[in-house]
């Protein structure tokens, strides 16, 4: 069955309840040995970034896997890299429902989950149950009822709780979807956070004897003197790692579209030009001193080429794999290489 077909069947279900059992039967298949027959391998394009070896620029961006069921199931895609969550420290169930809308025109999707998730013990566990062994990226959030002025409680909850199990971490502090998040991108909220996980960094590797890098998660709807003092930030405190971008409240590439008024990050197409920008943005002020990790709107390799020009080391997929299927890791891991 072509993925066309399958995504036209999909289509025709609630956004939300078509991932959910698109999922499902995904690592249904791979434990009945069904999926890997229809996956041919990627081969490597290895990427050293943040000290640690990548098999390949292209990973699954974090969201489609908030809770680490199905790392198996999606490692057979050929992902160098794969990101789960966002995790939060209790488990919560997000926003009310409806919450995931599909723009098909536009190939885009706005969501307002909401950080719905089974909890950061939940998650560990589950970790420790896959069978797969390449890069792991863990992200990680703060609950909706716990105030922004106490999120570092949260987000040092969440580090200690995965840093053992994570190749690096993700801290998320653009979403839009949880009230005050993203506050916490900018001025003292920012330093303040900054400095309290690299600290804790500091002390787990110790207590583990190993390194793990932390990147930091932020939007695409910054001005350049945001940008400029967030890039600050980031140097002064040696944070490993940036992932460009989350999604966007920009609602101007679908004006007029079904469902352009729903609130929430719009993500797709419509952002991949605004998730470049911004990529090329910080690394005009970051140079070579933290590497970017691009996201958003990629939707083919030349996409992906575009982040990686625009300054990326590395890059995500997330809309683009609904809704062009697996080839897309093939055709943006194969456009990378090819230019390199």
């Amino acid at each position: 069955m072509s993925y066309s077909l399958l995504r036209s069947m999909l289509f025709q279900l609630s956004p939300e309840r078509s991932h959910d059992l698109s999922l499902e039967w995904m690592s249904a298949a791979n434990r009945l040995g069904l999926l890997k027959p229809f996956v041919s391998p990627i081969a490597d394009d290895p990427q050293e970034v943040m000290g640690i070896q990548f098999a390949n620029p292209v990973g699954l961006a974090a969201g489609l896997d908030k809770n680490a069921d199905n790392i198996d199931a999606l490692s057979r895609f050929g992902f160098g890299f794969i990101e789960v969550g966002t995790v939060t420290p209790r488990p919560q169930p997000g926003n009310p429902k409806p919450r995931l809308f599909r723009l098909k025109d536009d190939r885009a999707i706005i969501n307002r989950m909401g950080f719905n998730n089974h909890g950061v013990a939940r998650l560990v566990q589950k970790v420790k149950q896959c069978q797969y062994r390449g890069v792991l990226g863990i992200n990680i959030g703060k609950n909706f009822d716990t105030p922004v002025e106490e999120a570092n409680s949260d987000y040092l909850a969440g580090l200690r709780a995965v840093y053992a199990h994570a190749s690096y971490v993700a801290v998320n502090v653009s979403s839009p979807n949880t009230p005050g998040l993203r506050t916490l991108q900018f001025g003292d909220s920012l330093n303040e956070l900054l400095s309290a996980v690299k600290e804790e960094q500091s002390v787990l590797a110790k207590e583990h004897g190993r390194y793990v890098p932390i990147a930091i998660k932020v939007a695409p709807d910054m001005s350049e003197d945001e940008v400029k003092t967030v890039s600050a930030s980031l140097k002064s405190h040696g944070i490993d790692g940036l992932i460009a971008t989350n999604t966007t409240l920009d609602r101007d590439k679908v004006d007029g579209s079904e469902f352009a008024h729903e609130s929430g990050g719009l993500s797709g197409a419509p952002l991949t030009m605004k998730s470049t920008d911004i990529i090329r943005c910080f690394k005009a002020e970051l140079g070579d001193t933290i590497p970017i990790i691009g996201v958003g709107g990629i939707m083919s390799g030349d996409d992906a080429l575009e982040k990686i020009e625009a300054g990326a080391k590395l890059v995500q997929v997330y809309s683009g794999f609904i809704y062009q299927g697996p080839s897309l890791v093939r055709e943006c891991v194969e456009a990378i290489r090819f230019k390199r």
